[in-house]
């Protein structure tokens, strides 16, 4: 059976990333061509087309775009793993009413792909901890998931 392939996020999908989570970006290398994956948490989808995420302003992930705009994003939610694939763009050098200098990527969505190997689910989704302060954490989520809805 082949796996269910859209051109725009389903709404369960949607509705997941409307929240921080654990995601991976896969971009193109821009010294050795290659793939390049990076774990990253701050993401919102804006519409059903449009997702937003954040970034250190000096990763590796910026180069790759402005040399190659060609993005897929791993997402395990809904109880399987999507591969969301789009053409990127810097929204954003630094992004507005945050302490750190993040930059604010923009990723037009070309298909929405389930890549979960058949007769299968996630039955417990990834979770992580931050390993500083707590609070501090928490107060910087929130800064930088509203700065990114009032993009």
């Amino acid at each position: 059976m082949a796996n269910q392939v859209e051109p725009k996020l389903i709404k369960p999908l949607f509705d997941e990333l409307q929240q921080e989570l654990f995601c991976t970006v896969a971009t193109i290398d821009h010294e050795s061509g290659g793939p390049n994956v990076s774990a990253i948490s701050w993401m919102l989808a804006k519409d059903e087309e449009t997702i937003y995420f954040a970034i250190d302003n000096r990763s590796r992930i910026i180069q790759n775009i402005i040399n190659n705009n060609k993005v897929v994003i791993n997402v395990i939610a809904n109880e399987s793993t999507y591969s969301i694939s789009g053409d990127a763009s810097i929204k954003e050098e630094k992004l507005e009413g945050v302490p750190l200098k993040l930059a604010l990527i923009h990723l037009t969505i070309k298909e929405v792909r389930d890549v979960m190997f058949y007769g299968s689910k996630i039955t417990t989704a990834p979770k992580y901890d931050k390993t500083y302060d707590k609070v501090a954490a928490a107060r910087l989520d929130k800064q930088v998931m509203d700065a990114m809805k009032k993009a």
